[in-house]
């Protein structure tokens, strides 16, 4: 048996059993790359000559074989054109039916994700340019587990000016998103000793469930119409940290009141505790200036966490974390045995826009982009009598309850789907299964922007029917 690497223009590793002849074995080479998908419809065959010379085989032999395959219909072959990989997709067996449920909506409302239609990709590509000509080709090799310094250092900046952060370059860590940052920290407290880490209620469950698989058990963290209440969650083992959303608390929409801003600090200072500020759409305020972060008033004892899923877009997995001194060597240390470190070319791109202050203008953009969709759904939606419509001063998405005595959360998005309509609801988001409130999800960043007016259209109608009712 002979193992060759052909070069066709692309590499294709070839098995050759010989056992049989010479001819027998390319042939049936060829006939499973063909079948296996290796050698792609319409890709062109090299002409026998190429091929016989590669494989050290005689030019007869490689003719001899390509005839049979196309006598077969695995080749074809046209006067002019040379020899090409035949399609077979109508021979093979049909595509399975796609699952109940993985249809995309004609109208896409559900919260989570911003408009990835705004991504900036020319200033990207020109940031990528700009930081690959001034960057040594040692950046392309295994790095520092915290990041890339020029993107910590310009964050260290951006985020001490727009978010009252406190923070040198040294505290931050760079992740692939923010949810490897809460494993992250969920493991390295679990580690120290912590035997629970409170989080909100209401509040995404997938979170609970990264910080659960990392270790520690998940408390719930009680939230009112003033955000997180500490005193409200009970007593259970030792609580290592709370993780909060005091900007636009997810998904009720609330601001974080000062007395509780305060209520959370003294908590965090008189336990030793730590607070996990996930800032996820921090730069969104609407009405007002945007609120500080919460790290500013104790930066020892809270973990300040931001990401540009919101801002730029989710498939770049690109996070950060801005750490108490204390915490800096545990992280870094677990981060290096997870990953060794977040991928390069994106962090340089967006250290770069940062520092041109593209970043900022991009915001600026957004946030008017988004304040306006707002404005368009509480205007589709005034005329909906018996709805209230909370969390509208920031962020990506609103809540919708849903009046008492009217169908409920399930009718509802029942009722969407019928017309292509799909939503958030508030039901799974509580720790526990309970007599809760009734609520729908909406988030205005999903759709594009040719689509989003249909999308309120939808929205309207099937929530006129529940207020009617």
């Amino acid at each position: 048996m002979s193992e060759f690497w052909a070069t066709f223009g692309v590499d294709l590793y070839l098995e050759l059993d010989t056992a049989t002849g010479r001819r027998a074995g390319l042939e049936h080479a060829l006939r499973d790359a063909v079948r296996a998908g290796r050698l792609a419809p319409q890709a062109r065959m090299p002409s026998t000559r190429k091929l016989a010379t590669q494989l050290g085989l005689s030019r007869g032999t490689v003719s001899a074989a390509y005839d049979q395959l196309i006598a077969e219909g695995y080749l074809t072959a046209r006067r002019g054109s040379g020899t090409m990989v035949a399609d077979l997709t109508g021979r093979s067996a049909p595509e399975p039916p796609p699952r109940p449920g993985a249809a995309v909506p004609r109208h896409d409302l559900r919260p989570g994700s911003p408009d990835v239609g705004m991504f900036p990709a020319a200033a990207w590509a020109r940031s990528i340019r700009r930081a690959l000509a001034a960057t040594p080709a040692s950046a392309l090799d295994y790095g520092d587990p915290r990041g890339r310094p020029e993107l910590r250092a310009a964050l260290a900046e951006y985020l001490g000016r727009t978010r009252g952060v406190l923070a040198t370059p040294g505290q931050i860590v760079i992740t692939s998103g923010y949810v490897q940052a809460l494993a992250l920290l969920a493991r390295v407290l679990g580690d120290a000793g912590a035997d629970a880490v409170a989080m909100e209620d209401p509040g995404l469950g997938f979170h609970r469930e990264v910080v659960r698989r990392a270790g520690p058990a998940v408390v719930a963290l009680p939230v009112d119409r003033r955000g997180a209440h500490p005193g409200l969650m009970g007593e259970h083992g030792k609580v290592g940290a709370l993780v909060v959303t005091p900007a636009h608390q997810y998904p009720t929409g609330v601001t974080l009141h000062p007395a509780r801003r305060h209520t959370l600090t003294e908590w965090a200072r008189a336990r030793d505790g730590l607070i996990v500020e996930d800032d996820y759409d921090g730069e969104f305020r609407y009405d007002r200036q945007p609120v500080g972060a919460l790290q500013g008033m104790a930066p020892d004892h809270v973990v300040y966490v931001g990401s540009a899923s919101k801002t730029l877009g989710p498939a770049l997995r690109l996070g950060w974390m801005v750490l108490p001194h204390r915490l800096v060597e545990a992280v870094v240390d677990a981060k290096l045995h997870l990953d060794h470190h977040t991928e390069v070319i994106g962090q340089l791109a967006l250290a770069d826009l940062i520092t041109t202050h593209v970043y900022d203008r991009h915001i600026r953009a957004c946030r008017l982009h988004y304040r306006r969709r707002r404005d368009l759904l509480l205007d589709r939606l005034g005329p909906v009598s018996g709805l209230a419509v909370h969390g509208i001063a920031a962020g990506l998405h609103a809540m919708v309850n849903l009046p008492p005595g009217g169908p409920g959360e399930q009718e509802v998005l029942d009722r969407a789907a019928e017309r292509g309509l799909a939503l958030g609801s508030l039901g799974g988001h509580w720790h526990r299964a309970g007599d809760h409130p009734q609520a729908v999800i909406v988030g205005y960043g999903t759709p594009r922007e040719h689509a989003y007016p249909a999308a309120l259209d939808a929205l309207a109608d099937v929530l006129s029917q529940v207020g009617a009712g």
